[in-house]
C-alpha cells in the first residue's frame, strides 16, 4: 500500500479558482484580469467572488472599465483579495487592486462539460459577465510547496485544466486580447485555466 500524503498546517480555504488573464500584445502588459472563486470552506464561510479588472494599471479608471469584485460574501471576498489575489503573479503590485470596488452579485451560473468547454456567468444588477474557457486540455493534479506557491506561505494541492482560448464578455462585449503560454508543474498551459479541488494550507 502506498504512503499517505498528509499536508502539515491549517486548511485556510478550499474550492475552485479558475482564471483568465488576457494580453492584447503578447509582449505587453495584461489588459484584462479575471479570477473567479467558488469557496466551499473558509474562516468566512462559503461564497463566490469574481475579481474582474478591466483597467489593471489604473487605480481610478472610468466606470465603463472599472475594477470590480462581484461577490455574495464580501468579508470572504476582501480576505481573498488581501491574502491571495494580491500575491498572484499577474496581479501583484497592480494599482487596480487599490481602487477595487465591491458589488453584490445576484446569481452565478455554470455551464459546459469541463472537457471541451466551460463557462461561469455572473449577474449583478445591470452587469452580466461571462468567463468562457475552450479547447480544454488534459486535467492534471499537482501540489505546490510553500516556497513555490503564490503566497510563499501555503501548500497548494489542486487540479488544473489548461485551455487554448478564453474570453471575458461584459454585457455582451468580448474583451480584446488573448491568454499567453505559461508553464506550471512541468505542464505547458496558458494564462487561462480551470482550477478545481484547490486547497490552500498554511504551513
Amino acid at each position: 500500500m502506498s504512503d499517505t500524503i498528509l499536508f502539515p498546517g491549517t486548511v485556510e480555504w478550499s474550492g475552485e479558482n479558475p482564471g483568465i488573464s488576457l494580453k492584447e500584445d503578447p509582449s505587453g502588459p495584461f489588459t484584462t484580469l479575471a479570477s473567479f472563486f467558488r469557496v466551499v470552506l473558509s474562516p468566512h464561510g462559503r461564497g463566490h467572488a469574481l475579481v474582474l479588472m478591466l483597467s489593471p494599471h489604473e487605480e481610478a479608471p472610468p466606470a465603463d472599465r472599472a475594477n470590480v469584485c462581484y461577490t455574495d460574501n464580501e468579508p470572504l471576498a476582501r480576505w481573498l483579495v488581501a491574502e491571495y489575489v494580491s500575491h498572484f503573479g499577474a496581479w501583484r503590485g497592480l494599482p487596480g487592486l487599490k481602487g477595487l470596488h465591491y458589488r453584490r452579485l445576484d446569481s452565478v451560473k455554470t455551464s459546459g462539460d469541463a472537457i471541451t468547454t466551460y463557462s461561469e456567468t455572473v449577474r449583478a444588477g445591470d452587469a452580466t459577465i461571462a468567463l468562457t474557457w475552450s479547447g480544454l486540455g488534459k486535467p492534471f493534479c499537482f501540489a505546490l510547496t510553500p516556497a513555490n506557491s503564490a503566497t510563499g506561505k501555503h501548500h497548494m494541492p489542486t487540479l488544473f485544466v489548461g485551455c487554448e482560448t478564453a474570453t471575458v464578455t461584459v454585457n455582451g462585449r468580448v474583451r480584446p486580447g488573448a491568454p499567453i503560454p505559461r508553464d506550471i508543474a512541468g505542464q505547458r498551459i496558458s494564462t487561462a485555466m480551470l482550477a478545481f479541488s484547490e486547497t490552500w494550507i498554511r504551513s
